[in-house]
């Protein structure tokens, strides 16, 4: 057996074994759909606390759909964190016409904190509901999405759920894009797991993460995780690993995301927290590189250039791709197309990790929202793996 071979016959095991550990654990997972609406009169309150940012294309929007919501004990805390756009005058126009909406200004940043984690801590202090919502400034939720999501954790005895969500932006490669970085971050955390007390995995997602106020209190809030860019998945975290009981169910019918509205914007977003997982390590870039060409550029390549059974390999290797990534735009129910710019995808992937390396090591850190957080800070921060 020559190299290419044993090559081509490594990628197509990993490739089968993960597409059936995504499959299987796909279907696992509970659908928001599934589960009633809350009826019970005596409904616990809850608190829906979002940062914004620079978000006044997106904010009315949020904010109306989060008024819409057809459970009836919430209130909804809407935090400004430092924006230089209209964000503020519309929240605050907002909040005259209905009286379950606070607004929020924070004018400065308190050292040490990063300034969206630093909102969510001060909208969480000032909440009064049993349940906090974490959620984001451009989310819209379907108007039974807060009582079904709280049904299950009160049926389920949970202490944090979290909702997987759809992307709602248009375009077949930037969503290709999406579909590619959505299914590694899925295969990686295998959220469906979360919900088993006796498994080391967990989740969070930043568009919906619903925690009891009581749990949030006992772990400290955010001030653990106050410069981790990754914030909704260490929350998870953090709960799992002090002993609580959370969930990762399906909710692309109910939340709804503009998760990037071009490549270039998905490119320049992903330069604050793509190397989280390596805990901002450049030594470690080298070898993330490796993987990500090994399983997703040499398929296709070996394709058009092996021959005989090594050419067969790889031909396997992208279909069950290709198949996979198909059955990502039937869930989340985008163009069957995306699938075919998953070819193309691993490219920009590959970009984005060295750009987000080189930019990391010549800023000594990372820019977000204008501010600079240094990689001294950064590497303090509790791991996200394992």
């Amino acid at each position: 057996m020559d190299f290419l071979f044993l090559l081509a016959l490594s990628i197509a095991i990993i490739t089968i074994l993960s597409a059936i550990d995504l499959f299987f654990g796909l279907r696992s997972m509970i659908k928001l759909n599934d589960v009633d609406v809350l009826t019970d009169e005596n409904m616990p309150s809850v608190s829906l606390i979002v940062p914004a940012c620079n978000e006044e294309e997106h904010i009315a929007a949020a904010i109306n759909s989060f008024l819409k919501q057809s459970y009836a004990n919430i209130e909804i805390i809407a935090v400004n964190d430092r924006s230089t756009d209209n964000t503020g005058s519309i929240l605050n126009e907002l909040q005259s016409k209905h009286k379950n909406l606070t607004a929020i200004d924070i004018e400065t940043l308190p050292k040490g904190w990063i300034g969206k984690i630093n909102a969510l801590h001060y909208g969480a202090e000032q909440a009064t509901g049993d349940y906090l919502l974490f959620t984001d400034g451009d989310v819209e939720l379907e108007k039974t999405t807060v009582s079904r999501a709280l049904n299950h954790m009160i049926n389920q005895r949970l202490d944090h759920l979290s909702l997987i969500f759809k992307n709602i932006t248009r375009g077949i490669v930037l969503n290709g894009l999406i579909l590619e970085s959505g299914a590694g971050l899925i295969q990686l955390f295998r959220p469906w797991l979360a919900r088993k007390h006796s498994s080391p995995n967990f989740m969070g997602v930043g568009a919906f993460n619903l925690v009891k106020r009581e749990v949030y209190q006992t772990i400290g809030g955010h001030n653990s995780i106050r410069m981790h860019p990754v914030d909704d998945i260490m929350l998870g975290k953090i709960i799992k690993r002090n002993g609580f009981t959370q969930d990762c169910m399906l909710g692309t019918d109910f939340v709804k995301v503009p998760w990037y509205d071009s490549i270039t914007a998905m490119v320049n977003g992903l330069m604050k927290n793509v190397l989280a997982t390596i805990n901002y390590n450049l030594f470690m870039v080298p070898v993330l590189l490796l993987v990500l060409v090994i399983l997703n550029i040499v398929p296709l390549w070996g394709l058009l250039l092996a021959q005989g059974y090594t050419q067969a390999l790889f031909l396997v290797i992208v279909m069950i791709k290709l198949l996979a990534f198909y059955l990502g735009t039937q869930l989340l129910q985008i163009s069957p197309f995306c699938a075919l710019a998953t070819i193309i995808s691993p490219y920009i992937s590959i970009y984005i990790v060295i750009k987000a390396a080189w930019l990391n090591f010549r800023d000594n850190g990372i820019y977000w929202r204008g501010t600079h957080y240094p990689l001294s800070q950064l590497k303090k921060n509790p791991p996200l793996l394992p």
